[in-house]
């Protein structure tokens, strides 16, 4: 009956119990089981008592020793072997990776047209089909702006994320925060006001005749683009050109009453999120000049062309945004 009942103590569930009530007593056990030696309840002698603390530091220190060395070999693998079959590891998929793009792109190249063939579509079919219906069904005179910004207006609005991108990219990294240590915008402050002084008499009564006419040529430029050269990239690159003289020679307070980092953000945002929805009906059909309820209007006046006049108008504030922002950024850390 004694040993029947020394088992069941022995055994899993009421080890268990023991151990959800304190937990002291499963280890006690577990050591003395180890040890060959009676747990405490069993045999409360001093001097055994003693002897089972002085065995079960030792056991516990033993452990740590263990534990210690396990730590170092895992630690010396991962500096020595480990990290020459991880810079391995990371070449072979490097490489494989490499090797099956430009396969890829060998399969793909060696399945199009040889390049001057006069089968080759660029050659006669697309050409041909942007000379001869460019007019017709795009309703631009100038043959590259209806191709740019109809034809292949996909392209184009790539481009111009490209530019928002960048212009997103520098943002992140040199803008002076107005959160951050207010030292680093008083240290851009007195850069600014170095190297670049605001004070020069002659360059802002020349300023003050130029700025006004060289935006004007730019929005020229970005209106012109469907009826000649032109169109939204040169528009938006001589805005921006402007705009970076105007605040050579005033400075960025003046600059701030009507160009801010929250006008910046509205002009960029809103001419690609305009630019993607209004190409979007073609971009997702993937039908060729699918009706956008816009007329192409007279062709050599300046509302016609359909989409494409405000397409220009988008692409230039995108790269007049950009130009002066990159400037802004790289000179003071904000705009």
């Amino acid at each position: 009956m004694a040993k029947q009942r020394n088992d069941y103590e022995n055994s899993w569930f009421p080890r268990l119990k023991r151990w959800i009530a304190g937990g002291a007593a499963v280890l006690d056990d577990r050591v003395a089981d180890q040890l060959g030696r009676p747990a405490p309840e069993e045999d409360a002698s001093a001097e055994n008592y003693a002897f089972y603390e002085a065995e079960r530091a030792a056991q516990r220190l033993e452990d740590e020793e263990r534990e210690a060395e396990m730590i170092a070999r895992a630690r010396a693998w991962r500096e020595g072997r480990g990290k020459k079959l991880t810079r391995a590891l990371y070449g072979v998929i490097a490489v494989a990776l490499c090797v099956s793009v430009i396969l890829l792109l060998l399969i793909t190249v060696s399945n199009l047209p040889s390049f001057g063939g006069k089968d080759n579509p660029t050659n006669n079919e697309v050409p041909r089909r942007y000379i001869e219906s460019g007019l017709q069904e795009t309703g631009a005179v100038n043959v590259v702006a209806g191709m740019i910004l109809d034809y292949r207006a996909f392209d184009t609005l790539g481009e111009s994320h490209v530019l928002f991108i960048a212009a997103c990219a520098v943002l992140l990294l040199l803008r002076v925060s107005d959160s951050g240590d207010p030292r680093e915008r008083l240290e851009a402050e007195g850069n600014d006001q170095v190297y670049e002084p605001k004070d020069d008499i002659i360059l802002q009564r020349v300023t003050g005749f130029l700025a006004p006419v060289i935006l004007l040529f730019g929005v020229y430029v970005l209106f012109n683009g469907h009826l000649g050269p032109g169109g939204g990239f040169s528009g938006g690159a001589v805005m921006g050109a402007g705009l970076i003289l105007y605040v050579n020679a005033y400075g960025f307070e003046a600059v701030s009453r009507f160009f801010t980092m929250r006008t910046y953000k509205a002009l960029t945002a809103s001419a690609l999120g305009f630019y993607a929805l209004a190409k979007a009906y073609s971009f997702f059909c993937g039908a060729n000049h699918l009706d956008s309820g816009i007329g192409l209007g007279t062709p050599g006046a300046i509302f016609s062309s359909g989409l494409i006049l405000y397409l220009n108008i988008a692409v230039g504030l995108v790269v007049a945004c950009t130009m002066y922002g990159f400037y802004a950024l790289f000179r003071k850390g904000d705009l």
